[in-house]
């Protein structure tokens, strides 16, 4: 009981010097803080929100861009083919069957 009596004597000093520790800080400055920061990000969002809608107005044409992510799409291509290829080999050089029998 007595040790019980005591826990709570401690908490109850503890949760008083925390606050009179924060009596005496004022958070009015909060809101001030928070919508500036809220008003900055809206606004940056917005500039590049705006910025990329008229990047847009000056696409390149449409064939030279399909062309150009076909030259990529056949060079990944190949590229995958011949990491595959030798993987092959070198896992027959090393003695490991890879075989599909």
């Amino acid at each position: 009981m007595q040790a019980s009596r005591n826990s709570h004597a401690f908490a109850s000093r503890n949760h008083r010097a925390r606050r009179a520790a924060y009596e005496g800080i004022s958070v009015d400055w909060f809101p001030i803080v928070f919508f500036a920061f809220k008003i900055l990000a809206l606004g940056v969002g917005m500039y590049f929100a705006i910025k990329w809608h008229y990047d847009q107005a000056e696409k390149p044409e449409r064939a030279a861009v399909l062309r150009a992510g076909g030259k990529i799409v056949g060079v990944f291509v190949l590229a995958l083919f011949g990491v595959g290829i030798v993987a092959l080999v070198a896992s027959n050089m090393l003695g490991l069957d890879l075989g599909f029998r």
